[in-house]
């Protein structure tokens, strides 16, 4: 027998540590042959799957909002004071609410709306923000700055009708599609659209449907 194992044999407690340490190497290897699998097969897999990489990398830096840089200092909104200041140094002039044309038209359903109904009103140029409410913001923000030319309202101030009065220039420009808009907003809202065509609608054209839109007055207790 040779004298290592003899040794060995004779030294029982060094025959442990020579197992103990051929163990430790052992467990050693495996674990960095296994990390080099891993790490082999981790790079197979992203060579095979580079074009997901490479596609989710180009979304994000074609959608991703670029992030302010630390010395940039965004405009700061007016305050009420900024708004008086700026104001001062302004001239206002008068804009009439209406054009001749849409002046004749209100003047004309105003007096046949009274006659039909003293309770009920004609206002012109009301904004959507005013008689609309909408639970979604953005939905809320496509309408909030538009206006009907003309609007009825009953007894309650409740807005009923909205008279559009249709001039040369409908059809120019984006016109139709904005009032298209308005046209959907108001009848999810209930509200009546009608449309009032500039040298096609007679007075007894507005009376009828004036007529036909206008309830009749509530009798009295």
């Amino acid at each position: 027998m040779p004298p290592e194992i003899v040794a060995l044999v004779e030294k029982p407690y060094l025959l442990v540590a020579v197992l103990l340490v051929g163990a430790l190497a052992g467990y050693i290897a495996g674990m960095t042959v296994e990390h080099v699998l891993s790490d082999m097969q981790r790079r197979a897999w992203r060579e095979k799957n580079r074009w997901r990489w490479e596609r989710k990398r180009n979304f994000g830096n074609i959608y991703r909002m670029p992030s302010p840089k630390p010395d940039q200092v965004l405009p700061r909104q007016p305050d009420a004071a900024d708004q008086l200041r700026i104001v001062l140094g302004a001239n206002f002039t008068i804009q009439p609410l209406l054009n001749k044309s849409e002046a004749r038209v209100f003047k004309e359903l105003d007096r046949f709306v009274i006659s039909c109904n003293p309770g009920w009103q004609v206002m012109a140029q009301v904004s959507l923000g005013e008689i609309l409410r909408c639970k979604d913001a953005d939905a809320y923000r496509c309408v909030n700055s538009k206006r009907v030319d003309l609007l009825l309202v009953d007894e309650d101030c409740r807005p009923r009708h909205a008279i559009e009065y249709q001039g040369a220039a409908h059809h120019q420009s984006a016109a139709a599609a904005r009032d298209a808009v308005k046209k959907e907003a108001l009848r999810r809202a209930g509200i009546g659209y009608h449309e009032v065509l500039a040298g096609h609608t007679t007075p007894s054209e507005l009376r009828r449907l004036v007529e036909k839109l206008v309830d009749k007055p509530k009798a009295a207790h």
